[in-house]
């Protein structure tokens, strides 16, 4: 499917039109359309590909998909939501949602200390078509509901007053289009070599290579739905890898890391003669099955029989191996007979290089046979329905190639045993596939947050959830003994629901492992140990022992914290403590979706050790549709994010507390005006006695939101505590002289500049990264500041490495105030 229906607003009586493509061989012309699942009769609304609705009526509201078919097999399009408004109705209500943000500490609003302040939101929801729209299937924009006025407002703090912008008034205009983006890195899956200069193709169509450390920056096409793209070794060490890659489809980056299979090494073969190769040979088991190459078998592409010898390359992923699940190709995911895109469970993979022994010309084969060996399927079920299946590397589906049906087998040792046994032809370089297709699916609901708090206003979009399913050893849930599929899904503003294989019959039938990551930085999983805690997992009891929650540590402390396991026991819809999540029936998405965040589900959460950060206008990193245009934005253009770091080298016995104040410096219309605060704690080098660094963010110099005039940043750097400034990095000393107006620095217990416009580097000890997304900008500027280089990553402080400016503080004696408590208490005298 190439062009999906989108989601329309209309008012009564009004006309629509929804739009659907499908590509494939042959050319697809028949289309069906339905209305909440029900077909609409051709004769009556005389569709094709276009379907048009006139007049439009209440009760035509709902949801809309087209299904294209030919001889060859069908595919749905996603769903279309039609909203239709009453005449007068509004469908973008001027008073603003609640939306709170957390206030600096010194800030309290209330009696009970509150540090929370509601400014407001508008929900990003498409606003209805005018009169006149046109109602074609072009580029459309569209209408959405946005920030129409804000006002300022002014919050009573310890000392001072601290100044604030909040959304007064919502109204319909253009709606925002933020560029998508998937960025990651190739590295084969032994070694972490990386894939350099590797080709990368968006279905049959190049699209550019890999760099030098196998990075990689994807633009993802508008109206995608499965982001299907093929990493190519052009030295062909490597099998090619066909990945199915998450996006955040309300704009910005997701970071991913992608592992490519190294091929086996070739061995030689007669090819007058028959041989027999086997699949899978993990250690201690026996293969899972064997390749059998029959005399005469390899031809040339025009079809003459080559009998000379070849190099014959098998490739098997063994799913009985647990570290081969990140290198396997695709979403494992088929369109059946009705045009759905539905799972398979594998049982191994395989990819075959034949080439002549002299030349390295590629060679094809006539029908191979395929041998499974049936003793190594412990679900007696997928015996009647496994199936070879080939991978269509430009749509990321599998592809029925044959049935695998029973048969004695009569091999030397191995008489005894019963085999599948299918036939293929291996006419291009395609994956192969052992597979089930497993009807016993669920919905797995889980959230990630910001902090261990779990607020549910402070929960993360744009997080990378993965799940394995893993097939356990009966009677030992903990210990899988193969994986069978995976999925990732990207958190929306209401958490992420992921497929996943379950059972209603036995609760361990299928155990599934749970990851998250947010710009390639791992979010940590509530513990399991030394006791069960439903209130932080998420999950109420009874339900929550039968799914078994274990997080990856719970036996060995050593082990990682950032992964959970659980038993997918399939809700019973008779027991009222299953009926409200995290496992949801596989057709109950919509209300696994819509779930309200009182209702169970499992949970992340990212780890910040005393962070804070504050802006005049608020804005929502995960949220790019949250951007408001302000002379007094943090971050001036959403379609470009950069972010700025000063490292600091802080000499004295604790761990301290370093903000950053940021006003208007240079521009006319910002200049002296709060920006935003940032509070970093220092972090200790574990090389250097009593030394911490801390890498403190500010807002960058530049342009502000009208592009028209650049803002040179006033930044303040305070560490909290009884601190005096010792050292300024000579080469950011020089810069700020050579650039001015030069700031103030007559205290000596803070440090302050207007902000370097250029982006200078280690050698200055500030650290600029700009990306398309917020957060992923944040968190490759903090490792390379934590290193010390422009271009290394590290999460260990190297506090003497890059380093901007120097403090070294003292235990003050008993009483006596801190620079940075009378900044608070008496701002203007100090």
């Amino acid at each position: 499917m190439v062009l999906h229906p989108k989601a329309k607003v209309r008012v009564a009586g009004q006309e629509v039109t929804f739009c659907c493509k499908a590509s494939g061989t042959p050319v697809p012309k028949k289309y069906y359309w339905y209305h909440n699942g029900t077909l609409l009769e051709r004769k009556v609304y005389r569709y094709g590909s276009h379907l048009v609705l006139r007049g439009l009526a209440p009760e035509q509201a709902g949801t809309y998909h087209c299904k294209a078919s030919t001889e060859a097999g069908a595919i749905k399009s996603a769903p279309a939501q039609l909203t239709v408004l009453a005449q007068g109705q509004q469908s973008c209500k001027p008073e603003p949602e609640p939306s709170l943000v957390e206030l600096p500490s010194e800030c309290p609003q209330d009696a009970a200390g509150s540090r929370y302040y509601d400014v407001g939101r508008c929900a990003p929801t498409p606003c209805a078509g005018g009169p006149a729209e046109r109602s074609g299937c072009g580029a459309d924009t569209g209408h959405c509901c946005g920030v129409r006025r804000m006002e300022m407002r002014e919050i009573p703090c310890a000392g001072f007053v601290l100044p604030i912008k909040v959304v007064a008034e919502c109204g319909c205009g253009p709606c925002t289009q933020p560029r998508i983006l998937v960025q990651g890195r190739v590295t084969a899956a032994d070694t972490g070599e990386p894939l350099r200069f590797g080709q990368i193709f968006l279905g049959g169509r190049k699209v550019g290579f890999t760099g030098y450390k196998g990075s990689f920056t994807i633009e993802v096409p508008p109206d995608t739905q499965r982001l299907v793209v093929r990493f190519v070794d052009r030295q062909q060490r490597l099998v090619d890898a066909v990945k199915v890659l998450p996006f955040n489809r309300r704009g910005g980056a997701i970071y991913q890391e992608v592992k490519m299979l190294r091929k086996k090494e070739p061995v030689d073969l007669d090819g007058s003669r028959s041989n027999a190769i086997p699949l899978g040979e993990a250690s201690g088991q026996e293969p899972i099955g064997e390749l059998v190459l029959p005399a005469g078998i390899f031809l040339r592409p025009s079809g003459e029989v080559f009998r000379g010898t070849v190099k014959a390359s098998v490739t098997f992923l063994d799913p009985r191996d647990m570290a081969t699940a990140s290198a396997a190709s695709s979403d494992l995911s088929f369109a059946n007979a009705e045009g759905e895109i539905v799972p398979l469970r594998t049982y191994g993979m395989f990819a075959v290089d034949f080439l002549e022994g002299e030349s390295g010309a590629a060679l094809q084969t006539g029908p191979v046979e395929v041998r499974m060996d049936a003793g190594q399927v412990r679900m007696p079920e997928h015996l009647q329905k496994m199936k070879l299946w080939s991978l269509n590397p430009e749509t990321g589906l599998w592809e029925e190639e044959g049935v695998l049906r029973p048969a004695r087998g009569n091999r030397g040792k191995r008489e005894e045993r019963t085999f599948l046994v299918g036939n293929l032809e291996i006419r291009e370089r395609r994956l192969f596939n052992l597979d089930v297709p497993e009807d016993r699916r669920c919905f797995v609901k889980v959230r990630a947050y910001s902090n261990e708090k779990f607020n549910p206003y402070e929960q993360l979009e744009g997080v990378v959830i993965s799940l394995i399913n893993l097939e356990p050893q009966p009677g030992y849930p903990a210990n899988p003994r193969a994986w069978g599929r995976f999925d990732s899904v990207v958190t929306g503003p209401n958490g992420a629901c992921l497929p996943a294989f379950c059972d209603g019959q036995r609760p361990d039938a299928y155990s599934a492992y749970v990851t998250a990551t947010l710009g390639g930085e791992e979010l940590e999983a509530v513990a399991s140990s030394p006791k069960l805690n439903p209130n932080a997992i998420g999950v109420s009891q009874p339900y929550l022992g039968k799914l078994g929650y274990r997080r990856l540590d719970h036996d060995d402390p050593n082990l990682k914290k950032t992964a959970f396991q659980i038993n997918v026991a399939k809700p019973d819809p008779n027991n009222v403590d299953e009926t409200n999540g995290p496992i949801y029936p596989y057709r109950s998405l919509e209300e696994c979706e819509e779930a309200p965040v009182s209702a169970n589900h499992l949970r992340f959460y990212r780890v910040e050790v005393d962070k804070y950060e504050y802006n005049v206008v608020p804005f929502k990193e995960s949220d790019l549709t949250s951007w408001t245009g302000d002379y007094l934005s943090w971050w001036p253009n959403p379609q470009e994010f950069r972010a700025c770091f000063i490292k600091v080298q802080i000499e004295g016995p604790q761990e301290y507390m370093v903000r950053s104040r940021n006003v208007g410096g240079s521009h006319p219309r910002t200049r002296g005006q709060l920006y935003g605060l940032r509070d970093t704690r220092s972090v200790r080098d574990t090389l250097l006695e009593n030394t911490s660094g801390a890498c403190v963010e500010f807002k960058c110099s530049g342009m502000l939101f009208d592009q028209s005039l650049v803002d040179r940043t006033l930044v303040s750097i305070v560490p909290q505590g009884s601190c005096h400034r010792t050292a300024v990095n000579s080469l950011l000393r020089d810069y700020l002289s050579r650039h001015p107006p030069v700031a103030d620095n007559n205290h000596t217990a803070a440090f302050t500049m207007l902000a370097p416009v250029d982006p200078l580097g280690h050698n200055y000890g500030i650290y600029t990264v700009t990306d398309q997304n917020p957060r992923l900008a944040k968190e490759i500027a903090i490792g390379r500041c934590f290193d010390g280089t422009s271009d290394g990553f590290s999460r260990e402080m190297k506090a003497d490495a890059g380093t901007a400016v120097t403090f070294t503080c003292q235990e003050r004696p008993p009483g006596r105030e801190s620079f940075f408590q009378r900044l608070l208490t008496a701002p203007a005298e100090a």
